[in-house]
């Protein structure tokens, strides 16, 4: 059974989608070039895997000669923002505060971050 398609990025596509978050711009070539040689990722997996990236809303192309050239969509701060939505709702029943709670349960602070956030609370408060 084929596996349900979700608006979410996979691994593979984020890796994808921070070099082109990071070039801002860039063709199947350049992302190519960009990833690491070990594993290697052949050129039809990173183009088919753009075009998945296209179809999502992440991405879209212009055409410069024969060469597509990619640019986001979706700018990586809103793509982290939909993310931790899904995963909040997906694991915490939509409750900020359980994820939180987690988080400090399980998370060694050090002062410094743990200062950070509790002038973010006041902030917001």
């Amino acid at each position: 059974m084929a596996r349900k398609k979700s608006p979410n990025l996979t691994e593979g596509e984020l890796r994808l989608m921070n070099i082109v978050w990071q070039e801002g711009r860039a063709t199947v070539g350049d992302v190519v070039a960009a990833l690491p040689a070990n594993p290697p990722l052949a050129y039809s997996t990173v183009l088919t895997t753009l075009r998945i990236l296209e179809t999502k809303g992440y991405l879209r192309h212009t055409k410069r000669g024969r060469a597509f050239i990619y640019e986001p969509v979706i700018a990586h701060e809103e793509a982290s923002r939909t993310a931790l939505g899904h995963l909040v709702n997906r694991f915490f029943g939509g409750s900020r505060e359980l994820l939180v709670v987690n988080l400090l349960k399980e998370e060694t602070l050090g002062r410094a971050e743990l200062r950070r956030i509790k002038k973010m609370i006041a902030e917001s408060e």
